[in-house]
């Protein structure tokens, strides 16, 4: 998958100008890439679309303009589009309740290391997680870890075909299996090379 440069990005007056039909698009895109684990958990899926809005959104707060500090954002962002072999997600822990969200990353430390994706007829891939830094604490974990799930290229050709994919978590405060819905595995197909 193509990685973000200055010459795909739009300028900030041109982005301003687009921006309403530009976000809307991206909604509607991010539809086909979350999928709930559960309740309080969820994975959306990065690729170069939503990674192009979260650096056109940095850029529009901050009023970057200066070509060294946009490639800063780009240098943060393109690691999270996935590359053609593996799929990049942000994992979120979701409580509205502060309280609530604060007792559950207590309870749930560890989590990062027990989400994961399988796709039919193959063993179930852990991601490897917060490669940017270490998201998680002695007493308690991040509510959003980012992840990147290496496949093989059996796997790859299998999602390509058609094959179903599942993801859960294996953590014992947080146990859950799902079928990806076939929208969000058909937006995933068509990460991979």
């Amino acid at each position: 998958m193509q990685k973000l440069t200055h010459d795909t990005l739009f300028s900030l007056e041109h982005y301003a100008r687009v921006r309403p039909a530009f976000r809307a698009r991206v909604i509607a895109h991010k539809k086909n890439r979350r999928v709930p684990l559960g309740e309080h958990a969820a994975l959306y899926f990065e690729d170069a679309l939503t990674m192009q809005y979260q650096v056109q959104e940095m850029l529009r707060l901050e009023r970057m303009f200066e070509p060294e500090r946009i490639q800063e954002e780009l240098d943060v962002y393109n690691p999270l589009i996935p590359d053609g072999g593996n799929w990049k997600a942000s994992f979120m822990i979701e409580y509205a309740d502060e309280q609530e969200r604060r007792a559950a990353l207590a309870r749930l430390i560890g989590i990062e290391d027990t989400v994961w994706v399988r796709v039919a007829g193959f063993d179930k891939v852990r991601p490897i997680s917060n490669e940017d830094l270490d998201r998680s604490a002695p007493d308690k974990t991040a509510s959003i870890h980012f992840m990147r799930f290496e496949l093989t290229p059996a796997m790859c050709a299998a999602v390509k075909a058609g094959a179903a994919i599942h993801a859960g978590i294996d953590h014992v405060r947080m146990p859950v299996t799902v079928q990806v819905p076939a929208a969000v595995r058909d937006a995933l197909a068509a990460d991979l090379d």
